[in-house]
């Protein structure tokens, strides 16, 4: 409510008017003084408690005397006020004590303000060290921060984007070498080259064990390059011929379409110019699919990693009760935390863009962009995901569709016992039998060493 404020606080400066405001309301407002109030000895600013900072006690006395007016300032202070009960009112009150002062009379004294600013001091300080520490913990925030962003942005305007995803393709399988080769284990280092690049190992278990991690990562990386360039060739020549009838037929008015991609698990819809896809070939479609790979994977996992960079912040606090401080703590974890996230990503996104391709489907992949919205499946919210009854609903529709299955009955040969009923029980290995009721023999058939005797 600014503009009402500033509406109140102006007519403070009429005569006969007392305006009661709570803290700094009005703030940046001129009150206007007039010849009566001026004559009368201006503005008068009556403070009903010193506040924790110097700064806005002076603030308040600046409403008073303002562009050479005449005007005048008083603070009353209580011994019982916050920022005197946390500071000495105690020794204070003690003093006064001492000196005959009784409840209620005036205390004037230079040793209450002194204390008092003392007071006031010690607030700023420990505030100013709460601000400081803030800032130390953003420090670290804001170092990760302006790393997903350049990425983010060479995403955006395409610059270096080429250069990034060989990046990303070489520390995965640098990440993949050295995890394997340390663990020693061939047949894990051929699955994660099928699980992420959709490639076979281009070389033999006797070849990875003489090796090392450098020569591996390099033979690697080239077999993996080329293979992703042949793949985005092979995808945009197949993606070209509609694009091609969709751009010259005459009755589209199509500015952008909407290219389907998937791995077979996640779905990605692609946003492409018409007219540069159709005239650039295959560059067009490329680029604009290895963009929204990147920024879409790259999008979820650091909202991911923010959320949990706060449960961090709050965690770490705990290791005071240690004698540890928590900010070496913090950044030392968030390292770690910043780092796998990355890893993450690489890994994601080279294994999007090596397995993604146009689903295998009879109707035609594009669609116009204007009137598709599009999902980014990477992730599915606990509200897509459908329950027990909708399952079993969606089972029942699809066993109408399918020939009913025989049903096998089951026939019972034996009476069935009640928990009450009397049966006889006999010790396999002795041959001795005992009546009881069967809830009591339920144990001792159990254990496997008797049996029910049929009568």
């Amino acid at each position: 409510m600014h503009k009402q404020e500033a509406q109140i606080v102006e007519e403070a400066g009429k005569s006969g008017v007392v305006t009661i405001a709570t803290n700094m309301a009005g703030r940046g407002t001129d009150i206007k003084l007039s010849a009566e109030v001026k004559a009368a000895g201006g503005l008068a600013i009556i403070g009903t408690e010193r506040h924790d900072s110097r700064r806005v006690d002076r603030q308040l006395r600046g409403r008073a005397g303002r562009q050479g007016d005449v005007g005048s300032s008083q603070f009353y202070v209580s011994l019982e006020d916050n920022l005197m009960r946390l500071f000495g009112s105690e020794r204070v009150a003690k003093i006064m004590d001492r000196m005959g002062l009784k409840e209620g009379e005036v205390i004037q004294h230079s040793m209450m303000t002194k204390s008092i600013e003392r007071a006031q001091k010690k607030v700023e300080e420990n505030n100013f060290g709460v601000r400081k520490r803030l800032l130390e913990y953003d420090d670290v925030m804001n170092a990760q921060r302006e790393v997903v962003y350049k990425r983010r942005r060479h995403a955006l305007h395409g610059e270096r984007l080429k250069v990034d995803i060989a990046n990303m393709l070489y520390d995965t399988c640098e990440n993949i070498v050295r995890h394997n080769k340390n663990n020693n284990d061939f047949k894990n280092f051929e699955f994660d080259l099928i699980r992420y690049f959709a490639i076979t190992s281009p070389i033999s278990e006797s070849e990875f064990e003489r090796m090392t991690d450098t020569e591996i990562t390099g033979k690697i990386y080239k077999v993996a390059f080329a293979y992703y360039s042949e793949k985005t060739e092979r995808t945009a020549r197949e993606a070209m011929p509609i694009i091609k009838n969709v751009y010259e037929d005459v009755s589209n008015q199509f500015e952008r379409i909407v290219v389907p991609f998937t791995d077979g698990i996640k779905s990605l819809n692609v946003v492409t110019d018409l007219k540069k896809a159709y005239e650039t070939g295959d560059v067009q479609l490329v680029a604009d699919f290895e963009k929204n790979i990147t920024l879409a994977i790259v999008d979820e996992a650091w909202k991911k990693h923010l959320r949990k960079m706060d449960e961090l912040k709050q965690s770490v606090q705990l290791a005071v009760h240690e004698q540890k401080d928590p900010l070496l703590i913090y950044k030392f974890e968030a390292y770690n935390l910043f780092s796998s996230m990355l890893d993450g990503v690489n890994k994601e996104v080279i294994s999007f863009l090596f397995k993604g391709d146009l689903p295998q489907q009879t109707a035609t992949p594009v669609q116009e962009a204007k009137k598709v919205k599009v999902k980014e499946n990477y992730k599915t919210s606990k509200d897509e995901v459908p329950n027990s009854d909708t399952l079993a609903e969606q089972n029942r529709e699809a066993g109408q569709t399918q020939a009913r299955q025989v049903t096998e009955t089951i026939v019972r040969d034996q009476p069935k016992i009640n928990r009450n009923d009397n049966v006889t029980v006999k010790h396999v290995m002795s041959g001795k039998t005992e009546t009881m009721k069967y809830k009591k023999a339920e144990s001792l058939l159990n254990s496997g060493e008797w049996v029910i005797v049929q009568e």
